[in-house]
Parts: structure tokens; sequence; C-alpha cells
């Protein structure tokens, strides 16, 4: 007899009582982190995605199932293009995989919502996410400078061609 094995992430869309996981993740990504209130309002716009990825976990007690949030990511689709806004994974759990699996499954979405293009701006300083991105095939097109008021820090523009305009 064959017994699968619970897969080690799952993702789904955000939902409100996922708010406090959420922002106990922003809080430790990123030194301006965005407020719950930014959060709250774009689960309300259509043309705004929140991706969670979770680990499934059981209890001792009982057996009964849980997760722990580990990531997210959010994204615009608008016409036929995409723009991340931000990913963050639970400094505790990175380098699991967690960034890829939510840009794959970004990118399924994508391209299954019909969009051609997928765009982003990243910290000049942040070699992860560029490293990240550039796994991913993005490719830098320019610079916002000062793009991070807080520390004047430049953004760059990066760029993923979804198919190949016709």
């Amino acid at each position: 007899m064959a017994v699968r094995a619970r897969p080690r992430f799952e993702i789904r869309r955000m939902r409100a009582d996922d708010l406090d996981e959420v922002m106990e993740i922003e809080r430790a990504a990123f030194r301006h982190p965005w407020s719950a209130e930014l959060f709250r309002r774009e689960l309300e716009h259509d043309w705004s995605t929140i991706l969670v990825c979770v680990e499934p976990l059981t209890s001792a007690a009982g057996g009964r199932a849980t997760e722990r949030l580990v990531g997210f990511l959010i994204y615009w689709l608008v016409h036929d293009e995409v723009h991340i806004l931000n990913v963050a994974t639970d400094p505790q759990h990175r380098r699991r995989g967690i960034a890829k699996f939510l840009m794959s499954e970004t990118e399924r979405r994508a391209l299954q919502a019909g969009a051609t293009l997928m765009t982003l701006e990243v910290r000049r300083s942040n070699v992860a996410a560029l490293e990240l991105y550039r796994g991913f095939d993005y490719r830098a097109v320019g610079v916002r400078p000062n793009y991070y008021v807080d520390e004047g820090e430049d953004a760059i523009v990066m760029v993923k061609e979804l198919r190949r305009f016709r």
C-alpha cells in the first residue's frame, strides 16, 4: 500500500484572518513594513492578489491538521501585465524555496490569465532578491532613482516577457 506524503508547502489566496501572521512576516522581513491597512485595501481590489505560502502541520492533539504561514507575494494583474509588489519569507524559514515556489505560482497564474509581461522593482542592494529574479529570467531594464525614499536607495526595474508579442 502506497503512502502519500503531505505536500511540503501549499499556496492559496490570503484571507482576512491571515492578516496577523502576514504582518508578523512583513515586520520581520522589511525595515519599513507596509501597514495592516494597506494589506486590507489590497484584499479589496479586484486587480490585486495576495498569495500566501503555508506549511501544513499536524498537531499531536487528535491529529488535527493546522498550518503555519511562511511567506507571501502580492501582485497586480492589469490587462496583460502582472506587477509584483512585494515578496516576503519568514526569516526563520528562508533558504527553503518558499520565494521560488511563490514566484512559480505567480507566473503560472499570470500565464493562465493571458499576461504577456511581468514587472517588478527591487532594491539595488538586495542581492538575494536580484539572484532570485534573474533565476526566473527577469532582466534589468532601468533604474528608479531614490525609489526607496527612507534610505535614498535606487530600485532596479526588472521585466520578464511571458510570450512573444505579435
